[in-house]
């Protein structure tokens, strides 16, 4: 048959991945959740694991909001009013009156003329980024930004790509200062919140630095954040690394797929950039969007992030989060200082990452272990991620386990 010689290549690729400890294709299967008690958040039942249940500490909904009534209820309405599906893309007749709505209520929340929804926030970059990138763009890339960044400078193809070390400003600046009058447009594009570390690029500093340098190119330098783990899981309000830092992007990308508990991505920008996109961008264009009933959905999260019953569930996150991150510390683990809910747990070898995540897996936890080359070789950890709906028992749970095997590790 035709494929038998390449699924033999596949065979061996394959067999590589699992020798070095680095395959994702067997997932764990979620079959049930067990509400949340006033001592303990939900627990979660795993196929093959009957009788079993684990407390989760590797999930993006931040704020808890997957199983939230008020959710629940906009979803069922919304599906009942309009179906399952949106049934065509949207400029033919896929767009309904919740994807009207939700676009107006970020635009509002994030200050901005005006948003634009994706089915997620990675075809969302795949989508944006190359109809912002021309032949005599420059794009300037931080070296830890996420998969979907630079897969779509790859797909942009622009005159040049560079990248600076991580958080290394004075770099940016450099590379910025040395490329003046050899391109027409520069594209500064970084991660707000690094997903796999949980730190912050400083974007008022970026900001700044390119504010200093738009008159070296022809068509100016324009700044572009993916702010995924950020929005609705950092800062006072919820407005993510633009909040904390006190500075806007040109153009902000992110998800309803995080805190906001839902499906689905944007990018939020000035109304003209908007409207350009959504003549450009195929994704957009020949892709069916969101439901209605998940654009209902999303906008009650984001309305309920806006509210007293959003405020705290912040501060309750951001007390777990210090609860975590002091705990590992006074355990003498090694992780990075911060605010953000992604807490990771340096261990900087793949076998004892490995190690750790089946640890913690027999003792009803779950975690991610993260390896070359997802991270860096010799960045290899446990990425914990802590919800609103996590508990301060839940949170010395974990870190009574973590002690039991940090001290087995030293004798």
């Amino acid at each position: 048959m035709a494929l038998d010689k390449i699924e033999r290549l596949f065979s061996e690729q394959l067999l590589e991945k699992d020798k070095a400890g680095v395959a994702k294709r067997n997932e764990q299967v979620i079959t049930g959740i067990k509400a949340a008690t006033d001592e303990y958040g939900p627990r979660y039942y795993l196929a093959g694991q009957e009788g079993k249940e684990f407390l989760r500490m590797n999930s993006n909904s931040y704020l808890g909001l997957s199983n939230h009534p008020e959710l629940i209820k906009a979803e069922a309405k919304a599906a009942e009013t309009f179906g399952t599906g949106p049934g065509a893309v949207r400029f033919i007749s896929g767009t309904y009156q919740p994807h009207i709505d939700l676009e107006q209520k970020l635009a509002e929340f994030h200050g901005r003329e005006a948003t634009m929804l994706f089915s997620s926030a990675y075809a969302t970059m795949m989508a944006v980024l190359p109809q912002l990138i021309t032949e005599d763009t420059l794009v300037i890339s931080d070296e830890l930004n996420h998969n979907c960044i630079i897969n779509a400078i790859r797909l942009s193809k622009p005159a040049k790509k560079v990248v600076y070390a991580h958080l290394d400003l004075n770099e940016l600046k450099q590379l910025l200062k040395f490329h003046k009058d050899l391109f027409k447009r520069v594209c500064v594009i970084t991660d707000g919140v690094f997903s796999m570390r949980g730190d912050v690029a400083d974007l008022d500093e970026i900001v700044a630095i390119c504010q200093q340098y738009e008159s070296a190119y022809e068509q100016g330098v324009f700044t572009l954040v993916d702010d995924s783990h950020g929005v609705g899981a950092f800062g006072k309000t919820g407005r993510g690394t633009e909040e904390v830092t006190q500075a806007k992007a040109d153009v902000l990308i992110s998800t309803l797929g995080k805190a906001f508990a839902v499906n689905g991505g944007y990018v939020a920008s000035s109304a003209k950039v908007i409207a350009y996109l959504r003549e450009t961008a195929p994704l957009y264009i020949f892709s069916n969007p969101i439901t209605p009933a998940e654009a209902a959905a999303a906008l009650k999260a984001v309305q309920i992030l806006d509210s007293a019953e959003g405020q705290l569930k912040l501060e309750i996150l951001m007390s777990r989060t210090k609860q975590l991150r002091n705990g590992l510390l006074q355990a003498g683990f090694e992780t990075i200082s911060g605010d953000h809910p992604i807490v990771p747990v340096l261990i900087r070898d793949t076998k004892k990452t490995a190690a750790l995540v089946k640890f913690l897996f027999a003792n009803n936890i779950l975690a991610t272990g993260l390896n070359y080359p997802v991270v860096p070789k010799g960045q290899e950890e446990i990425r914990l991620q802590v919800s609103a709906d996590h508990t301060a028992r839940d949170i010395a749970y974990v870190l009574d386990r973590l002690n039991e095997f940090n001290f087995a590790s030293r004798t």
